[in-house]
């Protein structure tokens, strides 16, 4: 008996600039009284930032095991307590998805297909690399965090909106830790 493969990818497949997937979502029924649409639009925009955080947290466990160097301990901690704060932010994000009737797609393959987040250079040794790389991402997810703000304030999801307005203070929080690594008083 043969067994067939599913094709390879060589490469993530771009996703949407608005964020959004297929149009194609179907929810499961719920008594949550969001209009169906609405709900549609926001898991799928949810569905976005989800696989952005799920990214970022592989990034934070990418650095946390592989930084070296003369503040390796502070570092490795550090990376590690963020991982440990974004690990919540997914279970926040993928819980809302299907409180609305979603499908939260928290794997590696649904993931990589969909992350917008810069892909983590590999190479990576030394503590300045880990915290410039990891800055990086910090700021650009905190940015399609406020950018999930303001999308589901526009559809009327005061309780997404609030998810992500908690996401985006703690990821701001972080970004701060990872930056005061880098930064130095000028003249």
């Amino acid at each position: 008996m043969s067994r067939t493969t599913a094709p390879t990818r060589s490469a993530r497949r771009p996703h949407a600039a608005n964020g959004s997937a297929s149009a194609s979502t179907r929810l499961f029924t719920t008594k949550n009284d969001l209009p169906h649409d609405t709900r549609v639009q926001a898991a799928e925009l949810l569905g976005q930032r989800l696989a952005d955080c799920i990214d970022l947290q592989t990034q934070c466990k990418q650095a946390h095991w592989n930084v070296k160097g003369p503040n390796f301990i502070a570092l490795h901690k550090l990376f590690d307590e963020i991982n440990e704060e974004v690990e919540d932010y997914v279970d926040l994000i993928a819980e809302r998805i299907v409180q609305l009737g979603g499908v939260a797609e928290g794997t590696a393959r649904a993931v990589a297909a969909k992350s917008g987040l810069i892909d983590y250079p590999l190479a990576l040794s030394s503590g300045e690399e880990h915290v410039a790389a990891l800055s990086d991402s910090l700021s650009a997810f905190g940015r399609t965090a406020r950018m999930g703000i303001e999308e589901m304030d526009e559809l009327g999801d005061a309780d997404s909106t609030d998810i992500l307005t908690e996401v985006s203070r703690g990821i701001d929080k972080w970004l701060w830790f990872v930056e005061a690594h880098q930064q130095q008083r000028k003249g």
